[in-house]
């Protein structure tokens, strides 16, 4: 795939100096450590290779990714390595696609309190859906699901919700049986709704009285008890926005699916049209437009350099944070036997009675996924088709000492 012609990385390396001065004491570790790597992304500071191809000579120089799984150019690399993975759990049967969406005046809080309110929503999404679906009036099964939290809208504003998808279908009480769900249907967005939104708030009132809520600015009266209260009455009437998707053609747009979700941040290079040095221009999705004017709801936004830096690090997690999870039978070292067990109930539902299944406790993928970039020994060359083969790898902020002659390229 061909480079993008501009970069996220270009504005951070041309901007990134007068952006960390200007707000000095303001950025978290976290965000500190983005800005870095990303600036140090495939740069000789990082270190790399130089290969030769055996047939026509051609040298190629390479320089090894920052593995910040904040990082841009570093994500695709991820996604394929962990989409691998993953294709030994799909089951034959339509998948389905839910999003949970905290209300705006949730999500103010939860920028001041990432960690635990973002931790609030996956786990309440995640209790919601398998609540509902093991109650005997709705489907009776017990599911298997993975999660995946984004925190963007389009316009890279704050925008905190969790895309979760799972196949169409659980497993009875015994655990014997597999039991799909109506063609078309999976389980009511109503429903739903109402149980995230008494779930969720509940939790929150929890956190709050146990003290591990901070609020500042225009939100510091949200910590006296009865301020916090009254501003959650009006959520436990508002209607809580559950989307539910129509269900996936198959297995294979499924994976096509977690390819574009499961490692994005909250921009990617070829959405950048346009950097002059004090503005950035990217395409966005004005979605309230979409059914008004089809065709015309992607749109071109310019943002001033520091703005555009300010919105993309509002998107770093904390330390530590998994935003990938996977729950009920495809949770923990289980999965592997389950789905195998599910394969033969859906082809032969007169199978051997099953064992009892994990469908409680979530898995999460490591949070900093690491991305090995030092390329293999020996690799195809792009020019001829012969054999790269490794000649050399320097260090950390250090310089190839490879003699080059016409006809090599730099692949950063």
């Amino acid at each position: 795939m061909a480079r993008p012609r501009l970069e996220v990385a270009d504005v951070f390396r041309r901007h990134g100096e007068a952006y960390l001065a200007a707000h000095a004491g303001r950025l978290s570790l976290g965000q500190l450590k983005v800005v870095s790597a990303i600036r140090a992304c495939r740069t000789a500071a990082l270190g790399g290779h130089v290969a030769r191809c055996d047939g026509c000579g051609h040298v190629e120089i390479g320089y090894n990714s920052c593995r910040n799984r904040h990082c841009p150019k570093c994500q695709g690399f991820a996604a394929r390595a962990w989409l691998d993975k993953r294709q030994a759990d799909l089951l034959p049967l339509a998948y389905y696609h839910v999003v949970f969406t905290l209300p705006a005046a949730i999500a103010a809080i939860a920028f001041q309190n990432k960690a635990a309110l973002y931790d609030l929503l996956m786990k309440t999404a995640a209790e919601t859906l398998t609540t509902i679906a093991v109650d005997p009036k709705r489907l009776g099964v017990r599911i298997g699901f993975t999660s995946v939290l984004h925190t963007w809208g389009s316009a890279l504003t704050h925008h905190p919700h969790v895309h979760i998808i799972v196949p169409g279908g659980g497993l009875s009480p015994d655990g014997e049986r597999w039991i799909a769900c109506k063609p078309g249907f999976f389980l009511p967005v109503r429903v739903l709704s109402r149980f995230f939104r008494r779930r969720f708030l509940e939790g929150l009132l929890a956190l709050h009285e146990g003290g591990r809520l901070t609020f500042f600015g225009d939100l510091a009266g949200l910590a006296n008890p009865g301020v916090f209260r009254a501003r959650l009455a009006p959520l436990r009437r508002a209607e809580w926005v559950i989307y539910a998707k129509r269900p996936f053609g198959g297995p294979q747009a499924v994976l096509a699916y977690l390819s574009r979700y499961t490692h994005r941040v909250a921009i990617s290079d070829s959405r950048i049209v346009a950097f002059d040095g004090h503005r950035v221009s990217f395409r966005w999705k004005d979605y309230r437009a979409r059914a008004s004017a089809p065709g015309a709801w992607i749109k071109t936004m310019t943002l001033p350099v520091d703005e555009f830096m300010r919105r993309f690090l509002l998107h770093v997690l904390p330390d530590g944070f998994h935003r990938i999870r996977h729950y009920g039978f495809l949770a923990g070292a289980a999965r592997v036997e389950n789905v195998a067990r599910i394969r033969q109930m859906i082809a032969d539902v007169s199978g051997a009675p099953q064992a009892r299944q994990n469908v409680g406790e979530p898995h999460a993928e490591p949070a900093e996924a690491g991305v090995d970039d030092e390329r293999e020994e020996s690799f195809p060359c792009r020019c001829c088709g012969g054999r790269m083969t490794i000649v050399e790898r320097f260090a950390r902020g250090g310089a190839p000492q490879t003699s080059f002659a016409a006809g090599w390229s730099d692949t950063s």
